[in-house]
């Protein structure tokens, strides 16, 4: 007769929320060997943000007054912190389209049958995402320097504060991820997904004060990029920088860029992550 002591031990029960940690960590480690396996997806993403470095630096350089100049190194040194906030949101795209892509193929219904966190799929896509998007953000600054920008070319900085400043960027970057995702929930086919990812991005970086100075908008213009969560983000990152360039808007976003990106991001998060989870049960159930 087998008794209580001759049974096998029983695994331990995980908390719910170490559960989800550890089944997203999972999820991530596959996306991210899924990077390693298809380079021409880094490669492709590191090519469009280095020329966007180049085209603008040497095309634009010249003809752009920031502030009472047009010098070309002013606005170099304004132009890279809007270039940087657009490479981190431009992500979303590619999130969409490979979460759009895993609905398409079925992986979905894989994980489904799994005992695992539901949330834990989206949440370690976002992640993966987040791991290639600092790599590009870390060659892409390496080429801003070699193109001429130089931190604390305006205002007195340090590496602390620079490392803040790109630190928002991810963030932002993170934040946008998830509504990447709940665009690429809602299509059906990855081309969707890119498309809807891309349409409503470029109003949103462009009614900013990422390229021009956002005082040079029309007046109509102005408050809307002055309160555009991407415009605090790019005014945050100045400030963090040294860069030239600062919106004298009395606008709070541009009063205090830092406190604004942190809040942007993080109701960005809550908001969609909290869609997107919501989204992808009712796909899985």
């Amino acid at each position: 007769m087998t008794t209580l002591t001759d049974a096998a031990p029983q695994p331990r029960r995980r908390g719910a929320i170490a559960q989800s940690i550890a089944d997203s960590l999972v999820v991530t480690k596959r996306n991210l060997i899924r990077m390693t396996r298809i380079p021409e997806m880094v490669i492709f993403g590191l090519i469009q943000p280095v020329m966007f470095v180049i085209l603008f630096t040497y095309v634009f350089g010249g003809s752009m007054q920031i502030g009472d100049s047009t010098d070309p190194d002013v606005y170099k040194n304004f132009l890279m912190a809007g270039i940087f906030a657009q490479t981190v949101t431009f992500a979303t795209a590619g999130a969409g389209a490979g979460i759009a892509d895993d609905m398409h193929k079925g992986l979905i219904d894989r994980f489904r049958s799994l005992p695992m966190a539901r949330g834990a799929v989206l949440t370690g896509r976002t992640l993966a995402d987040l791991v290639q998007t600092a790599l590009t953000l870390t060659v892409l600054a390496l080429v801003a320097l070699l193109v001429g920008w130089r931190p604390g070319y305006a205002a007195p900085t340090n590496f602390a504060k620079i490392m803040a400043g790109f630190g928002l960027l991810l963030l932002l970057g993170y934040a946008f991820t998830w509504i990447g995702a709940l665009i690429g929930l809602s299509v059906r086919t990855p081309e969707a997904a890119t498309s809807g990812g891309l349409i409503w991005l470029f109003p949103v970086t462009f009614i900013s004060n990422a390229f021009v100075d956002s005082s040079n908008l029309p007046g109509w213009l102005q408050p809307v990029a002055e309160w555009n969560p991407f415009s605090a983000t790019v005014q945050a990152c100045r400030k963090l920088f040294g860069d030239p360039g600062l919106s004298p808007s009395d606008a709070w976003p541009m009063r205090y860029p830092v406190w604004a990106s942190l809040i942007y991001s993080i109701l960005i998060v809550v908001i969609f992550r909290t869609l997107s989870v919501r989204k992808y049960r009712r796909a899985a159930g």
